[in-house]
């Protein structure tokens, strides 16, 4: 009895053990299939992520879309007006008439839903004075603010009038909201 060597990479294939070439060529078969899986998982990754920036781009033109819409419905007249949406920022560009239109459009867009910011582009016809911008805290009243502004509480209705139509009811404004206090 004793122990016998024997070179282990030659003789039959039973399939008891690899040679090392065996376990190479596995070895490397397994590191390809990773690296295909892997390759897989990145462009799945990327058409995905794709697929929802194309998702996120035609939202946000729906809602420059919409945007365009709602100036048009409030009745403003602006020439070539054009709605841009990225991110919470609208950019506006276009021709008014006059400065007060230009601030309604600005405090129109910039009182909607989803809008952060208003970058303004707009081209005005007609210099004038800007209007002063106050931002509704809670527990403003139109006839509060005109109190502070103007030392009137009665003046309210300038304020009501200068943010027509954006303003259906004087009563209602809410905290947040943006309004023009024209010059008294």
């Amino acid at each position: 009895m004793g122990v016998f060597d024997f070179v282990r990479e030659a003789g039959a294939k039973i399939g008891i053990g690899e040679s090392k070439a065996e376990k190479q060529a596995a070895a490397e078969a397994a590191s390809a299939a990773r690296a295909a899986e892997v390759q897989k998982r990145i462009s799945e990754r990327r058409s995905k992520a794709a697929k929802a920036e194309r998702m996120q781009h035609l939202e946000e033109s729906k809602k420059a879309r919409g945007l365009e819409q709602y100036i048009t419905n409030l009745g403003f007249e602006v020439q070539n007006l054009d709605v841009r949406y990225d991110d919470g920022l609208a950019t506006i560009s276009g021709k008014v008439k006059n400065q007060e239109t230009r601030e309604k459009v600005i405090l129109a867009i910039g009182n909607v839903s989803d809008v952060g910011q208003v970058q303004d582009d707009i081209e005005v016809s007609e210099d004038s004075d800007e209007s002063q911008l106050h931002v509704v805290q809670s527990g403003d009243t139109l006839s509060k603010i005109a109190k502070e502004v103007y030392g009137d509480a009665m003046k309210y209705p300038a304020i009501f009038e200068a943010n027509r139509p954006m303003l259906s009811d004087p009563d209602k404004i809410y905290p947040g909201q943006v309004l023009r206090i024209p010059a008294a």
